[in-house]
């Protein structure tokens, strides 16, 4: 026999089950009864806690006649039993000795991911009911501009607010919407 013809029946055939099971895929029933179901699934989903921050730590580490160097550190605790990703956190820093409403520096920590998800991407997964310490450094450089701000760096007197926001998410970057959470310190 001719072997085109036997591979023109099994195209046929395979386009004819293909055709079967899309046309019927949403008719198959299952009968399952709530017995069935483990009781953890059967339960509501939880609803989904708000992350704390705090300003774990605000210090000068080097301060010359050129520039400063401030060390800052956040702890973001996760009260969820599950992981939550922290894709990044803006923050803003003034000295209010100098001026409550002249920003001195600000700074981000971690990066969000723009359009399709970046791979190698800068973001933190807080594990659940667990926390995390993020740090920072300013470089602060002396204009001249400023000796009233510079005369308390040099003196370690400052007075600091920090202010911004963090946004995170849960355990996946695609899983729930993102969630934002605004802070503001004053040490």
């Amino acid at each position: 026999m001719n072997t085109k013809i036997f591979v023109f029946v099994a195209v046929i055939g395979l386009a004819a089950a293909l055709g079967i099971i899309l046309l019927s895929g949403s008719s198959f029933v299952s009968h399952t009864s709530k017995e069935d179901i483990p009781q953890d699934i059967s339960k509501a989903p939880q609803q989904m806690q708000p992350i704390s921050i705090e300003l774990n730590d605000i210090s000068i580490i080097e301060v010359g006649k050129r520039g400063a160097t401030i060390e800052i550190a956040f702890k973001i605790n996760n009260p969820n039993p599950s992981s939550v990703i922290v894709q990044v956190m803006d923050y803003q820093l003034f000295e209010t000795g100098f001026s409550n409403e002249k920003q001195i520096s600000g700074g981000q920590i971690g990066s969000r991911p723009e359009g399709m998800v970046e791979f190698g991407s800068d973001y933190y997964v807080v594990l659940g009911e667990n926390s995390i310490l993020l740090k920072d450094k300013i470089v602060l450089k002396n204009t001249g501009n400023t000796p009233e701000l510079w005369s308390a760096l040099e003196n370690n007197t400052a007075k600091w607010r920090v202010s911004g926001d963090v946004f995170f998410n849960q355990s996946s970057m695609t899983s729930g919407q993102e969630n934002e959470l605004h802070f503001e310190f004053v040490k």
